[in-house]
């Protein structure tokens, strides 16, 4: 019975994760939702009140998520609950943050910039699918069902032992260290109306993106996987322009001494 409870969690928790990104999509791209990042205007818009509350949104976000995703955090949550569903756990509550900040987020007036519904709207809302598609596709790269949860509490009711997925270097991972995070920095900002709250929300969360992945998410992927340093030498983190090999890189020196 406590399998079977620990993967019906699994499952709902994933399940609350598909929801939750799916709306997201719309949330971004100001599709006829009940609140995006553009609507509805609250009264009086754009007083410092909404700015406060939004940048308080980010900032959540921001703390949970990179204080959960932490080695130390994950080790000193699996004490006290199966270690099975530390990542479940994970996943819904990033969740509940995200619902949070659709619901309370104050969209802001102004327009950075409106190219209107012709052929470079279109090309800007494709861009942004282009996105979305990467953050999906990438998960299934590295391994989806591990990242959201649902392999290890499936291998729990099997009652098979858990072994993290192996490092993965192929496909997006042989252009770019972090995919998932490149999608999500296009979908961001491709859009052909840039409003103050939408340019308020893609800073932040490029800025965010940016910072955790430089000195938190790799540090935790260096102790994970010792091929992880050299692999960073060679492969750019989210610009995909090329690198010299490692016998450029060595010959380049030696002309240099």
């Amino acid at each position: 019975m406590r399998n079977a409870s620990i993967l019906l969690y699994g499952v709902l928790c994933y399940a609350v994760f598909l929801l939750v990104f799916l709306y997201a999509i719309g949330f971004v791209a100001d599709l006829p939702l009940p609140r995006t990042l553009d609507h509805p205007l609250p009264e009086p818009a754009g007083s410092a009140g909404d700015w406060i509350v939004d940048l308080a949104l980010l900032g959540l976000f921001a703390v949970q998520h990179s204080g959960m995703a932490r080695r130390g955090f994950k080790a000193w949550l699996a004490r006290w609950m199966s270690p099975a569903i530390e990542r479940s756990s994970f996943v819904p509550t990033s969740s509940l943050v995200l619902i949070l900040l659709f619901w309370q987020w104050r969209p802001l007036p102004g327009m950075a910039w409106d190219v209107g519904q012709g052929w470079a709207g279109w090309l800007l809302y494709a861009l942004s699918a282009l996105g979305w598609l990467i953050v999906l596709s990438g998960t299934f790269i590295i391994n989806h069902f591990d990242l959201f949860g649902l392999r290890q509490v499936w291998l729990r009711a099997r009652g098979i032992g858990y072994t993290p997925p192996p490092f993965v270097d192929s496909f997006y991972y042989r252009i770019v260290r972090h995919p998932l995070m490149l999608g999500f920095i296009v979908a961001f900002w491709a859009t052909p109306r840039m409003s103050t709250g939408h340019l308020l929300f893609a800073l932040a969360t490029t800025g965010y993106i940016l910072l955790a992945v430089r000195y938190l998410e790799e540090r935790d992927l260096i102790a994970a996987h010792g091929e992880y340093r050299e692999y960073r030498r060679q492969v750019p983190m989210l610009c995909p322009w090329p690198r010299p090999s490692r016998r450029e890189a060595r010959d380049a020196a030696a002309v240099r001494r």
